[in-house]
């Protein structure tokens, strides 16, 4: 019984660590494609919000909230492209930190 534990013990830290590891990868990988689209595309029509709003996503690990709002047409642009070079990594579109609020 102790044998069983320790084993299910065993697999659930190193399937943790797993998880941890993709998590620091799909934020490392996202901020390789923001740096790229910025690169690629600047930031004109990107408002001090969004950008301001977007660093704090890429400071906190990118996991921080979903709270990155595009308003303007370049902003969606860029949040649309973010969300496309994403999930071509593998990632889910619910990775992208982009959300407005409801209402």
């Amino acid at each position: 019984m102790i044998r069983a534990a320790l084993i299910c013990a065993a697999l659930w830290a190193s399937g943790a660590q797993a998880q941890d590891a993709w998590a620091q990868r799909k934020c490392a990988l996202y901020t390789q494609a923001w740096d790229f689209a910025l690169r690629a595309y600047g930031t004109a029509g990107l408002s001090a919000e969004f950008l301001d709003r977007h660093a704090g996503f890429l400071a906190s690990g990118c996991t921080a909230a979903h709270d990155v709002c595009p308003r303007s047409r370049e902003e969606r642009a860029m949040a649309d492209r973010l969300t496309i070079m994403s999930m071509s990594e593998g990632m889910a579109s619910t990775f992208v930190p982009f959300a407005c609020p409801r209402g």
